[in-house]
């Protein structure tokens, strides 16, 4: 490592950023890089730790890196163009079937074709398995419980696994009883117990916009109608907007993820929540919440669940193991508010239990320590992974690309150029042995057609950015494609306009 030149006309801070975008130049630190300690450096250079200090201020205050508590500095996407949110160009539709039914249907199949880099499904635990520990702990669990492994279980689930997820809500300050909680097979089906408890079909259902394709399916599957609300790309569903959608529509609940969305990985602040809560249970409204990403948040602390701040009983929340431990195990789990025996009473008619195994599994895991020990270390993966993976689009999109900055999750929500249509080369991705969600199966009316989402929740490797590599010439040919066409048609359009000129008679 080279040493400073303490004789030089340069400040010895201006040249320790020198150093930190030379290492960036020869690729010694890449986005999502730790930066060496200050102490480190301080000892290496022969210079003070509040000269490193300074030098990490500006660099964060360029935006070039950030700092994370009680962690260090963190070099960022430098050439990234973050997503801003665009309330001016939203229109309040209204409530609407489903338009991309057979578009989710490729996005589904596309998940499991072989040797494709697959991009287009939000599994974080990819990003750091935990099959190892709980292959280890299922073994212990077998020898333990021989028969009643293939048996039957409780409607509502095991109860040891009940009173863990109690705990866990307790410390955040819900008061949770665990008889109230009802296990389930994955969110999904917590969603699915929670839209019947409150609503039937023809009913509206406000949703956000955009939204997971998974929910928007499940609403249509109901019978019910999807009502869009704008949700900004830092603050989540917009509560002015909610309450503008209220007086208009006759909303039977609202569906939403305020502590991290899908896809945007936008986050309400617990205050932004709470008001959301109060507005709707001043109208009687149901808020389910569904909230499964908020244990992989990126933000110093943990997001307040809603549930906390319902007074009336009024907020359901949903959430599962399968975005931070185990999605094949379908575990997941319904606090269902004052509507619990009616919970109850589906459950029992839709699916009477839950395996077993897999719960007494999961409990064992939570009980060691090892469950937390493992967020810790996948939280600090997405995060380094969300990073490189913004600096790649950044790389080889076009300049007019704007990506998202989540707050948590393991998506990219990404905006190209109005006249790109994602879902055109979807195929041709596949075929390239690349998978993506394009834009337009995030919401029922078929808004986001030039947006798509990617995931960051992977094993990173060199596929990952020969994947990107591989979208943004995609991302490119067709705008470029679509930039011809229009001119085409706008110069057939001028010819068809002009005037025949008239000659007289010879």
């Amino acid at each position: 490592m080279r040493l400073l030149d303490k004789n030089s006309s340069a400040y010895l801070y201006q040249q320790v950023i020198d150093f930190i975008e030379h290492q960036q130049k020869i690729g010694g630190l890449v986005a999502g890089d730790k930066l060496p300690s200050l102490r480190k450096l301080s000892r290496q250079f022969e210079i003070s730790i509040p000269t490193v200090k300074q030098a990490y201020v500006e660099l964060e205050r360029q935006g070039r890196i950030c700092a994370r508590p009680q962690s260090g500095y963190y070099l960022q996407a430098e050439q990234a163009r973050t997503l801003k949110p665009r309330p001016a160009t939203w229109r309040q539709g209204k409530p609407s079937e489903v338009k991309c039914r057979s578009l989710i249907e490729q996005v589904h199949a596309a998940v499991h074709l072989p040797e494709t880099v697959a991009l287009g499904i939000s599994n974080p635990i990819q990003a750091h398995p935990p099959d190892k520990a709980l292959a280890r702990l299922m073994r212990s669990v077998l020898s333990k419980v021989a028969e009643k492994a293939v048996s039957y279980g409780p409607v509502t689930g095991d109860a040891k696994l009940r009173m863990q997820l109690a705990f866990r809500y307790q410390e955040q300050g819900v008061e949770t009883n665990p008889a109230d909680i009802v296990i389930t097979n994955g969110a999904q089906e917590a969603l699915s117990i929670a839209l019947q408890c409150v609503a039937k079909r023809g009913d509206v259902i406000a949703i956000e916009s955009p939204c997971f394709f998974g929910i928007i399916e499940l609403i249509e599957t109901l019978g019910m109608k999807a009502l869009e609300i704008y949700t900004c790309t830092e603050d989540g569903a917009c509560v002015d907007k909610l309450a503008q959608a209220i007086k208009k529509h006759n909303i039977s609940a609202c569906l939403f993820s305020t502590a991290i969305n899908n896809p945007l990985g936008s986050m309400k602040t617990d205050s932004q929540r709470q008001a959301m809560v109060s507005l709707l249970e001043q109208h009687n409204i149901p808020l389910i919440e569904d909230d499964v990403y908020s244990e992989l948040y990126f933000t110093p602390n943990k997001p307040k669940p809603a549930q906390l701040y319902s007074e009336k009983g009024l907020v359901m929340t949903c959430s599962s193991f399968s975005k931070t431990a185990a999605p094949g195990y379908r575990i997941g789990w319904l606090i269902p508010g004052k509507f619990e025996e009616q919970a109850k009473r589906i459950k029992r008619a839709q699916s009477c239990s839950t395996p077993m195994l897999q719960q007494w599994t999961l409990n064992e895991y939570l009980l060691s320590g090892d469950y937390d020990r493992h967020l810790c270390v996948l939280r600090k993966t997405l995060i380094y992974n969300c990073e490189r993976m913004r600096a790649l689009v950044a790389k080889y999109f076009p300049e007019e690309v704007c990506i998202s900055k989540p707050q948590g999750g393991s998506v990219l929500w990404i905006r190209c150029q109005s006249h790109v249509n994602t879902s055109d080369f979807f195929q041709e991705a596949l075929d390239q042995g690349v998978s993506f969600a394009p834009g337009a199966v995030f919401s029922p009316s078929g808004k986001y057609a030039n947006f798509m989402r990617i995931s960051f929740g992977v094993h990173w490797d060199e596929s990952i950015e020969q994947a990107i590599k591989t979208l943004g010439r995609l991302v490119h040919e067709n705008s470029a494609k679509q930039l011809q066409e229009k001119l085409f048609a706008e110069k057939q359009k001028l010819a068809s306009q002009k005037p025949v000129k008239k000659t007289g008679n010879l």
